[in-house]
C-alpha cells in the first residue's frame, strides 16, 4: 500500500460526503494480509452500523449455489424446469415467437444471460421508481407474471451476450430453497453467517425486523415491505466489518472451493445503461483502464455493488478489499465511480 493512500482515501471520501446528496455513508478498507485497515464514516454512520447490501446480497445467492453445486446437490446446467413448477414458468421467456423456458438453466440466472427483462428498469407496472413513492410487497409469483409482461432481450445462453435482472436472483434463490429444503434465510444461516460467525447480518423476515432507512435525493424513505420482498435478490442487511469478513471469504475460497472460480471468470458486457460492468458468475466486473479513469487505471475489481449506493469489491492487482455504503437511489453509478477512484489511489 503507498504511503500516501490514507490521505488520498480521506480525500476521496471528503469530496464525495461533500454532495447534498449524501446524507450517511461508511466505507472500509483491507489488505488480504490483514497489515492495513482504513475507515471513515459520515453522518453518525461507522463499520458497525446497519446497511442494506441491495444487490450485493447477489453474492450470497451465489455462495449458496456454489455450495451446493460442491455437494453434488446441483449443477450449474440444471435446467431451472428441474426444480420451479412448469405451470408457473409457462409463458416466461418467448423470444421472437419461440419459447425458450424450458431451456433455461442455472447457468444462464448465475451469469445474467437468461435474457430475461429487468421489471424494476422496463416495468411501468413494478419499479423503483414506484418503491421510491410507496411502499409495496412482492412475491415470486409477482415477478414470474410482470417479467411475462415483457419482452426478453435475446435467447438464454447466447455467445457474448448479458443483461442484468434481478428475477436471474429471485429464481436461484427459489432453486437453493427447493434444493436445500430451506428458506433462502436459512440457507445463508447455513452457509454463510455460520461459518463465518456473523451476528449482526440476517436477510429481515418481516417489518417488524430493524431496516434501515434509503435516502432518495433529500428524502429518507422507509421501505420494509419492499426490502422484506427482495430476498435472493437484496433484501440482506451487514454491516461495514461483516460485509468485509463475507467479501474476503468470498474470494478467499473459505465458503467454496475456490478452483470453481475460473470457471466464474467468463464474462459478458451487460446492458448499455450499466455502463462499464460486465458480469460473470454471479458478480460484477470492472476494468480500470476505461474512460472513467481517463486510460490511467490497470487491472480490474471484483465484487457487486446495489442500487441503494452499496459496495463490495476485490481489486486483486492489489489485493485490497474496498465495502461500505454511500445510502443514495438516487445515484446507483456513484459507488462505483468511488471505488474506482479508491482503486486508483491505493
Amino acid at each position: 500500500m503507498k504511503t500516501h493512500s490514507a490521505a488520498a482515501f480521506t480525500k476521496a471520501f471528503d469530496r464525495i460526503t461533500q454532495s447534498h446528496y449524501i446524507q450517511e455513508a461508511v466505507v472500509l478498507i483491507e489488505d488480504s494480509q490483514g497489515n492495513y485497515s482504513w475507515s471513515r464514516g459520515y453522518g453518525g454512520r461507522d463499520i458497525d452500523s446497519p446497511l442494506l447490501m441491495a444487490s450485493i446480497g447477489k453474492l450470497f445467492t451465489t455462495t449458496c449455489i456454489l455450495a451446493l453445486q460442491e455437494r453434488g446437490q446441483l449443477s450449474l446446467n440444471d435446467r431451472l424446469a428441474m426444480y420451479i413448477d412448469d405451470q408457473l414458468l409457462s409463458g416466461l421467456h418467448v423470444y421472437q415467437g419461440r419459447e425458450y423456458t424450458s431451456k433455461l438453466t442455472v447457468s444462464d440466472l448465475l451469469f445474467q444471460a437468461s435474457g430475461l427483462p429487468d421489471i424494476f428498469e422496463e416495468s411501468k407496472n413494478a419499479t423503483n421508481a414506484r418503491a421510491i413513492q410507496q411502499d409495496f410487497s412482492y412475491d415470486l409469483d409477482d415477478m414470474i407474471r410482470w417479467t411475462k409482461q415483457l419482452k426478453p432481450h435475446f435467447a438464454p445462453g447466447t455467445k457474448g451476450k448479458a443483461h442484468y435482472a434481478d428475477i436471474n436472483f429471485d429464481l436461484l434463490g427459489a432453486v437453493i430453497e427447493k434444493v436445500n429444503g430451506t428458506t433462502i434465510a436459512d440457507a445463508y444461516e447455513e452457509f454463510i453467517y455460520r461459518p463465518l460467525k456473523l451476528t449482526s447480518t440476517y436477510l429481515p423476515l418481516s417489518v417488524d425486523d430493524h431496516i434501515p432507512s434509503i435516502c432518495y435525493k433529500e428524502q429518507r424513505l422507509n421501505l420494509p415491505l419492499f426490502v422484506c420482498s427482495c430476498r435472493a435478490s437484496g433484501g440482506t442487511i451487514t454491516t461495514a466489518r461483516e460485509l468485509m469478513i463475507f467479501l474476503k471469504a468470498f474470494f478467499g475460497g473459505k465458503l467454496f472451493n475456490s478452483a470453481v472460480m475460473h470457471t466464474l471468470a467468463q464474462y459478458n458486457r451487460l446492458q448499455l445503461t450499466m455502463g462499464p460492468i460486465r458480469y460473470g458468475g454471479g458478480y460484477m466486473r470492472i476494468g480500470l483502464q476505461t474512460l472513467l479513469t481517463a486510460f490511467r487505471g490497470s487491472g480490474e475489481l471484483l465484487g457487486h455493488s446495489g442500487t441503494s449506493g452499496s459496495f463490495a469489491f476485490y481489486y486483486p492487482k492489489k489485493e485490497i478489499f474496498f465495502v461500505g455504503d454511500l445510502n443514495q437511489l438516487a445515484k446507483p453509478s456513484w459507488p462505483i465511480r468511488f471505488v474506482m477512484q479508491l482503486a486508483m489511489k491505493a
